[in-house]
């Protein structure tokens, strides 16, 4: 397999394991709207959190956060908007972003609450 995908794969299920040791309740994973993905919908206490994992190795150019350029953000909101619709949910709804970064194999989790927020895109 695609070494970048191995990378994000085993980032993804680094930030599920973090955010699990937080309290969080995972609801989906890699769930999917169209050709658009979610990487991990949970929920923390009465927030619904849709959580992009963006997973590097270290040095890194960018931040992993800054990857997430505006047509990605529109992407998720739309994304969350049909999963909201399709569940009938009522909650608030929250992006945050997960970055991993691999340094000399291991692995620094770092987790951005209110990413973004969805009424500015």
């Amino acid at each position: 397999m695609d070494e970048r995908i191995d990378l994000g794969k085993a980032g993804e299920q680094l930030a599920v394991d973090y955010l699990l040791t937080k309290g969080f309740v995972i609801l989906e994973r890699n769930w999917r709207f169209i050709h658009k993905e979610i990487d991990i919908i949970a929920r923390e206490g009465n927030d619904i959190v849709v959580v992009e994992v963006k997973t590097r190795h270290a040095p890194v150019r960018e931040l992993p956060e800054q990857a997430i350029n505006r047509q990605k953000m529109q992407f998720l909101v739309s994304a969350a908007n049909a999963y909201v619709k399709y569940n009938r949910i009522s909650l608030e709804v929250r992006f945050d972003v997960i970055n991993v970064v691999y340094e000399k194999g291991v692995p620094d989790i770092a987790l951005i609450r209110n990413a973004f927020f969805p009424t500015l895109y």
